[in-house]
């Protein structure tokens, strides 16, 4: 009988938490699976982007609801430096919402979309009003349901170019962990389609299925401690995931920790008023050494502070400022770039999300099961816009 996170299925079952667990460790074989689908499909996504690229003053969109929207948000500043285009991350829920001031210029765009289901009404949307206040958009969507709305809209037209992600990456459990982490390793590839991150994409595999099992034991003994708040840090693309990272911990938490999440140079305007010595900090540490000094400055700041009740550093690179308290390394990533370091960072925190909500007695499968948050967003009313 198979075990995740330390539990066996049997375990699993009776704590409703099966789902949660296989998702969150079975990511580095969806993101192997992943790149071979993106491999076959290779000539059809080179036509498609090669069309895209050529529009001159190309802007580029990332969009998606939630978790789906931080997958763009820590993937636009890589994107950016490696395209060389205006590469921006836009929540659907803010398009749709507003769609005369994130549509203003009437600029030749590609709208990426991540969805897990491609059923939420706002996704659904931002397509259709990407479409009705410009004159010229490309879609790249990318999702786990072949079932989907916004996978049916796309296949059949011509200005689109849908990517189906490995079927087990259709999360069945409320929270995303293998649908975000493929839908942003497809995103990276495809959008950066002519380069080859075969080897780079092993070597975080492989990082990753070590690290997943190292480090478990140790974060289900930290998640026993009574944390009440939980901030994550991160520089560039880092602060995206850490604002996924809270997310990941309010959702299966349901609340009952507060999470937040901000920027180490940020951090200090303000927000760091919440840190009390129930607090746990968490840093995203970067592999760029410039952006490092700010990360490993901040960092020590809050250790001489000594209000936080731990704080802890995630690095691929380990030296004396990084040991000199709690820390995880992330082994053999001391020369990867931030965006390869997002795959195995994000495994410390999904995991200690799902040991957190088990500490607590929530059911990680589905931890709100009064119905207030769904795993497909009910209750959104789309709202004609005229132009």
């Amino acid at each position: 009988m198979n075990q995740y996170l330390g539990y066996s299925e049997l375990e699993l079952e009776r704590l409703n938490a099966f789902w949660t667990a296989k998702e969150i460790e079975q990511q580095p074989s969806c993101w192997r699976k992943t790149h071979a689908i993106i491999q076959e499909c290779l000539p059809a996504i080179s036509a498609f982007m090669s069309n895209a690229l050529a529009q001159p003053n190309l802007r580029i969109v990332l969009t998606g609801a939630g978790t789906s929207a931080f997958a763009g948000s820590a993937l636009a500043p890589a994107l950016s430096k490696k395209t060389g285009l205006r590469v921006e991350a836009i929540a659907s829920t803010d398009l749709v919402s507003n769609p005369a001031q994130f549509f203003a210029e009437d600029l030749p765009t590609l709208l990426v979309s991540f969805a897990r289901s491609g059923n939420s009404p706002e996704s659904v949307a931002a397509v259709e009003l990407a479409n009705q206040c410009l004159t010229n958009c490309f879609h790249l969507v990318l999702t786990c349901n072949g079932e989907g709305q916004l996978y049916k809209n796309a296949v059949n037209d011509n200005k689109s170019f849908a990517l189906l992600m490995p079927e087990e990456t259709n999360d069945k459990s409320f929270a995303m962990t293998s649908s975000f982490s493929s839908m942003m390793l497809a995103a990276f590839s495809v959008v950066t389609s002519g380069n080859d991150y075969t080897k780079e994409i092993e070597r975080f595999c492989k990082c990753s299925e070590g690290l997943v099992k190292e480090i478990n034991n140790n974060i289900s003994s930290i998640a026993g401690d009574t944390i009440q708040r939980v901030i994550y840090l991160g520089s560039g693309g880092l602060q995206g995931l850490a604002q996924e990272s809270a997310l990941k911990l309010l959702e299966l938490t349901a609340g009952k920790v507060v999470a937040c999440f901000d920027s180490p140079l940020g951090f200090r305007h303000g927000p760091k008023s919440i840190v009390d010595n129930e607090t746990m900090i968490v840093v995203y540490i970067s592999n760029d050494p410039y952006t490092r000094q700010y990360d490993l400055d901040l960092l020590s700041e809050l250790r001489r502070d000594n209000t936080a009740k731990k704080v802890i550093a995630i690095t691929a690179q380990k030296d004396e400022l990084v040991a000199n308290g709690d820390y995880y390394l992330v082994p053999d990533m001391d020369s990867a770039t931030d965006v390869e370091l997002l795959f195995p960072y994000m495994i410390f925190a999904q995991t200690y999300a799902f040991h957190r909500a088990i500490a607590l007695g929530n059911t990680p499968d589905n931890p709100c099961p009064t119905g207030e948050v769904n795993r497909v967003v009910q209750g959104v009313t789309i709202h004609k816009f005229n132009n």
